[in-house]
């Protein structure tokens, strides 16, 4: 992805032989929309002239009848790597908007695009840097997914005992192709479990590279014959897939959380903005943990968090400080998980970290080992518990808006009823086609 005029689209479509280019977005849940053009069609497009109709996209459905056009991110323009060699095709990420040329307030990637404004106007930006977990299995004789593997390699294991290596690889440089820089990848600690980490770099440009991520990893992997799965927690008995994120704000060129001063390096701002991510993170869960299955995930034995704590090896703590890269002082919230919507997780993990930079609020103090006193605040335990403390929570529907918050707890209600109303393992039977 790179910093693309009109005229250098337009004369890339051409030198490149694409016939095809599909114009995407995502809905509430994060799962991918297009439509494609021909490239006869481009300069329409490019001048935002494509419509959709939102009644029938998730989340959108409150808006009957709505139309909806779609900006193109010239930015975001790249060739599809899988597709033919001639006759290619293309994508472009676009924003939304209504009829009268304002922005649509519900759309995600828009959420995000706000959040990291007001950052901006308060002179900070934004830096991430997502560990994307996610596993791969096996399909049956009829090509649906299964949660089957025949490997039993573990943490950075190698090949013969990692036989996703070569799918693994292909996805990188897929990946490389389309103009996401890939900083690493290796497998990860439960069996056909695998890791990719994408090169540090500003929040909005990696909520777009995350969808290209999940895009490319499911497609290559099909290719090989395999099943990508972003569920966070497939199999009961091993390890879950996060989505674990490294974050720092950076003001006038500096990394604000680093003071050198400090024996633990952090600056007053970090400590703020780990107290803000402590106290919104219940209210939040929601976003960061959209599923049923996120909550099997959220357990203790498992190396996933439990603890409303921080800490710089406590594999139980919500919050962790990394050991200090060129870059600086992070900190890194491991929550999320790669089921849900990149721009909208990212978009309140910024604005909750920036309320405690903004009111500071303290954080309780690092805990390096697991408490036992039964004092520590957790993060919630099941979907049910989590939609409750989304609808009571003011601070996260001004961060999102009314409107999109309430067609979220509809959908999410729905979505809990549909569980707890099914006999059959409804997660695997209806989430892992999804995921």
């Amino acid at each position: 992805m790179g910093n693309y005029s009109r005229e250098e689209i337009l004369q890339m479509v051409e030198e490149e032989d694409v016939e095809f280019i599909r114009l995407q977005f995502t809905d509430m849940y994060g799962a991918i929309k297009n439509i494609a053009v021909t490239a006869r069609e481009l300069p329409r497009a490019l001048d935002n002239q494509c419509i959709v109709n939102g009644e029938q996209i998730s989340g959108m459905a409150g808006d009957k009848g709505t139309d909806l056009y779609l900006s193109p991110v010239r930015d975001t323009f790249s060739i599809l790597p899988w597709r033919p060699q001639q006759g290619k095709v293309a994508r472009l990420i676009c924003d939304l908007y209504c009829p009268d040329g304002t922005p649509y307030q519900n759309s995600p990637r828009y959420i995000l695009e706000k959040t990291a404004a007001k950052a901006e106007a308060e002179g900070y930006t934004c830096f991430i840097d997502p560990e994307c977990e996610f596993f791969l299995f096996h399909t049956d004789d009829n090509g649906k997914p299964t949660t089957v593997t025949h490997e039993q390699a573990g943490y950075l294991d190698i090949s013969p005992l990692d036989l996703g290596e070569n799918a693994r690889r292909d996805m990188v440089l897929t990946l490389e192709d389309m103009g996401v820089e890939v900083e690493s990848s290796h497998h990860e600690a439960a069996p056909a479990q695998h890791e990719i980490d994408f090169h540090y770099g500003e929040i909005r440009k990696i909520a777009d590279c995350l969808m290209t991520f999940k895009m490319a990893v499911r497609i290559v992997a099909k290719r090989h014959g395999l099943h990508a799965t972003f569920m966070p927690k497939p199999r009961s008995e091993v390890n879950g897939s996060g989505m674990h994120i490294q974050f720092s704000l950076f003001k006038d060129g500096r990394n604000v959380f680093e003071n050198q001063n400090n024996p633990e390096k952090l600056s007053e701002e970090a400590y703020y903005f780990i107290g803000g991510l402590l106290a919104h993170s219940k209210e939040m869960a929601l976003i960061t943990n959209p599923l049923v299955n996120s909550y099997k995930r959220l357990v203790p034995g498992y190396d996933a968090p439990t603890e409303l704590t921080w800490t710089e090896n406590n594999q139980n703590s919500l919050v962790r400080i990394p050991v200090t890269r060129r870059d600086g002082i992070r900190v890194e919230l491991r929550s999320p998980d790669a089921s849900a919507n990149p721009y909208l997780v990212l978009a309140v993990c910024l604005a909750a970290g920036l309320d405690g930079v903004k009111n500071k609020i303290y954080p309780t103090k690092s805990s390096n080992i697991a408490t036992q006193d039964g004092n520590t605040e957790h993060l919630p335990e099941t979907l049910k518990d989590a939609i409750e403390l989304f609808e009571q929570s003011s601070w996260i529907k001004n961060v999102l808006g009314e409107d999109f918050c309430q067609e979220y707890i509809k959908e999410k209600k729905n979505e809990w009823l549909r569980y707890v109303r099914q006999v059959t393992d409804w997660e695997v039977e209806e989430y892992l086609y999804r995921l």
